[in-house]
């Protein structure tokens, strides 16, 4: 009978801590695989890198020689002027989200074509500081287009 009690607690060993086996480990809970919500049960798995988009604007580089075109051409002109004459230059290049509205409330191709101005301006072939007037520099009369 001394054998059914613990040695350290002195309780049967049934009811002691020291005398009871460790219980066995618990088991990794199962990883429940993730439920496809519907917009992606019929879709397929894509397993390579999808194809590359087709332009959905011109970029705005594309306009760099038509600007210097124009402006060789007619001189130093307003905004509004360089705007129309470059929508009829352009016609045919001009994709039909470039003919959107921006937020701005303005077509995204006159946004390109103002960023391309300011590009222009920072490599010193745009004369700076004329707010509404586009003017070539010398070194931009010079450029050949």
């Amino acid at each position: 009978m001394a054998d059914e009690f613990c040695e350290l607690c002195e309780l049967p060993l049934s009811t002691c801590v020291h005398g009871m086996p460790p219980p066995p480990p618990k088991p990794e809970p199962a990883v429940a695989p993730r439920r496809a919500s519907r917009a992606t049960k019929s879709a397929p798995v894509r397993t390579t890198a999808p194809p590359r988009a087709v332009a959905m604007r011109t970029d705005q580089q594309a306009f760099r020689p038509h600007i210097l075109r124009l402006l060789q051409a007619e001189g130093a002109l307003e905004t509004t002027a360089v705007m129309e004459m470059l929508e009829a230059q352009m016609a045919d290049v001009l994709l039909e989200r470039d003919r959107q509205k921006a937020a701005s409330g303005e077509p995204r191709w006159q946004t390109a074509a103002r960023a391309e101005r300011k590009a222009l301006m920072d490599e010193g072939f745009i004369v700076p500081a004329q707010p509404g007037i586009w003017e070539l520099t010398e070194a931009g009369r010079q450029l050949s287009v």
